[in-house]
């Protein structure tokens, strides 16, 4: 059967096999490779395995345990942020660490040990996981707890040290579903950063959109947004949620020059309140409201690139990447940039260190595309950065291999039947 990621390319051909009992054996065909597939949100090639077996997690979607007063959850690998979400904030609590969807499964966020918005105060996901389960394919069973070498190189493990069945996570307390929130824009990246340095302090939710279409005395421009749980007694007036879908996929890409121009241009001058309240859906979700925005890139899907550099180097680098996305006419209108802290990464392969990223969205535009990436890909390896596994279907192997250097240690813990595209191509070539 076909699968892709999310952005909707590359497309492998995988043979399907469903877990739906956390108590069982791995299904194990006579040979050929297995992957974990949860809810397919990884926008490129890591949960792929073209020629292999898929093993479909959405089956184990049992909650297991959830103690209300102190805010600890056991529950199934297999469980969406979504299904969490419905159950946890109407008593109280809240996902400490949550990334830009809530239809990731809970397996699929410590696999590729995920970030949010908080990653200053809160670090990783997978800071908050107390525990979980992995089955290895020879039907050894491993209950990991952090420090544990085998939470290390299965926290951003890319699916490959074996199945997660279960895992245990640490939840925050808040009063209500709401947020306050601020909104400030900015007229370059310096105004960005002096922002952000004071913002960082007091809020423990920051992020911005930049304007990728923005060149000369505009670049960098964008809107900065900080938030935090509200306190008891708020009481905002009622939103309506709408929930909209994409039926179909539409024969070509409906982001294009014009429309990225006008759309950008748009956003940033749009008035909105300088504080305000927010549901906490639209705050840390935005894209969750419309089913299948993916389509809207048509049938040749679209690249995300999300890159980080130190901040030594950041400004240089952002300043950079941004006059040749916009050079080149093929600006991304989800562009978020935030910056992460100092706390340690839990895992081997973990993406975020202290430094800024960027998440960027092209259109596959063929040649063109990958021109401009291959150059983006040279400003990062100039300024010691690193791209996001998690989103990445082009990554060069010594790109990885230079951003990642436990890569060779952690191969020691992938489980001999467990393999990847992703994996396959970034430790085959140089």
């Amino acid at each position: 059967m076909p699968l892709s990621g999310w952005g909707r390319l590359p497309i492998s051909r995988q043979t399907l096999l469903h877990c739906r009992d956390r108590s069982s054996p791995l299904p194990l065909p006579d040979h050929g490779t297995l992957l974990p597939y949860g809810n397919g949100r990884s926008y490129g090639d890591v949960p792929l395995n073209d020629g292999g077996y898929a093993l479909l997690t959405r089956g184990l979607d049992r909650f297991i345990a959830f103690d209300a007063t102190t805010g600890l959850l056991r529950a199934e690998a297999g469980v969406t942020l979504d299904e969490v979400l419905k159950l946890i904030v109407q008593q109280g609590w809240f996902l400490t660490v949550t990334p830009g969807t809530r239809f990731v499964t809970l397996g699929g966020c410590l696999a590729n040990d995920v970030h949010g918005k908080n990653h200053h105060v809160a670090g990783c996901f997978s800071a908050h996981v107390t525990r979980f389960e992995l089955l290895r394919s020879d039907g050894e069973r491993r209950i990991c707890f952090p420090n544990d070498p085998w939470f290390r190189a299965t926290a951003g493990g890319l699916g490959l040290t074996g199945l997660i069945t279960w895992l245990e996570i640490h939840l925050q307390p808040i009063a209500n579903a709401w947020i306050t929130l601020e909104n400030r824009a900015f007229r370059n990246l310096e105004e960005y950063f002096q922002i952000n340095h004071a913002r960082e302090a007091v809020w423990p939710y920051t992020v911005a959109w930049i304007d990728c279409a923005a060149r000369g005395s505009a670049l960098g421009r964008g809107v900065y947004m900080a938030g935090r749980h509200a306190p008891v007694g708020t009481n905002p007036p009622p939103i309506r949620h709408s929930q909209w879908t994409l039926p179909f996929t539409p024969p070509f890409s409906l982001v294009n020059t014009p429309v990225l121009r006008t759309f950008n241009w748009l956003y940033y001058h749009a008035p909105r309140p300088r504080l305000g309240y927010s549901h906490y859906a639209p705050f840390f979700f935005p894209l969750d409201h419309v089913r299948n925005w993916n389509r809207i890139y048509g049938p040749r899907g679209f690249y995300q690139y999300q890159f980080l550099v130190p901040h030594k180097s950041a400004w240089a680098a952002l300043c950079e990447v941004l006059d040749r996305i916009a050079c080149s006419g093929q600006g991304s209108f989800l562009a978020v940039l935030k910056s992460f802290g100092n706390l340690p990464a839990q895992g081997m392969l973990s993406f975020p260190r202290p430094g800024v990223t960027l998440a960027l969205d092209f259109p596959n535009r063929g040649a063109k595309t990958s021109r401009l990436l291959d150059a983006l890909d040279d400003v990062i390896r100039q300024a010691g950065g690193a791209l996001y596994p998690a989103k990445d279907s082009r990554m060069r192997g010594d790109d990885f291999q230079r951003a990642y250097p436990e890569w060779q240690e952690f191969r020691s813990y992938i489980d001999p039947r467990f393999s990847s595209d992703f994996w396959r191509r970034v430790t085959e070539q140089g």
